[in-house]
């Protein structure tokens, strides 16, 4: 039996003690001491954010609808269910296969507008400013299930038809946000915020942008066709998002 001379012994017990450090500092625990967790990497990313930080995305919302169960049965036949044929950014929200068509006075008509699903407890248009021009219904801006003494329509589907008698809007322009995205802005639900869109000669800023904020969303801006094409936004250079400042806190700092 051979004997092991004294350096080898030496590496031996160098790798042995190494080993037993990787351990401990994988327990938080290097000899005795605390290892201190670094307080800027949070164990869990919060939704949409991207290197520590969000990611803000604006979307044109096109002009939609939002249906009942009950109304999908009479619209497309018993018994159907939304098809899903895209997830939207918002996790859990998808467009449908299903398209209706919205048929306003006089028998002004758009074809072929999409459905969002899932559904919902209360049937809804979202339309844009020239869209209920097109129709002649005098759509109010609202925020999306604010429907009450709005104008109706007809829906028209494959198996039937629906008559709305309130539900016809122009959505009103807001950013979905989680709790995180919330802090790092200073905002809270229900507040409002400014969009600036800056883009070759059709700079914008929105005014009175809500927020609508909740654990799970992801930090997205929606503008209708309208507001759009106003800002030219696939050609913007520069997108921010900031708070609203109320008129008449900004007057006392003058």
């Amino acid at each position: 039996m051979t004997t092991q001379t004294l350096p080898e012994r030496d590496r031996i017990e160098a790798m042995v003690r190494q080993a037993i450090r990787r351990l401990h500092a994988a327990d938080g625990v290097i000899a005795g001491v605390s290892t201190p967790t670094v307080a800027s990497a949070p164990a869990i990313s919060p939704p949409g954010w991207v290197g520590g930080k969000p990611n803000l995305r604006v979307s044109i919302s096109a002009r939609h609808c939002h249906l009942t169960d009950e109304h999908v049965e009479i619209l497309f036949g018993a018994g159907t269910k939304l098809i899903p044929e895209k997830d939207l950014y918002q996790d859990g929200f998808y467009a449908a296969e299903q398209t209706v068509m919205v048929v306003g006075p006089r028998r002004r008509m758009l074809p072929n507008v999409r459905v969002l699903g899932p559904t919902r407890g209360a049937s809804q248009v979202e339309l844009a400013f020239t869209d209920s021009i097109s129709l002649g219904i005098d759509a109010p801006v609202r925020h999306s299930g604010k429907i009450e003494g709005t104008p109706g329509c007809v829906l028209v589907g494959p198996a039937g038809t629906v008559q709305l008698t309130q539900g016809v809007i122009r959505a009103a322009r807001h950013v979905h946000m989680n709790d995180h995205d919330a802090r790092h802005y200073g905002v809270q639900d229900g507040d409002l915020m400014q969009l600036v869109i800056r883009s070759p000669q059709c700079s914008v800023t929105f005014e009175d942008l809500l927020v609508r904020a909740d654990k799970v969303a992801k930090l997205e801006v929606h503008i209708d066709t309208d507001e759009g094409n106003a800002c030219n936004l696939d050609s913007a250079t520069e997108v921010l998002l900031r708070k609203q400042i109320d008129a008449a806190c900004a007057c006392k700092q003058h």
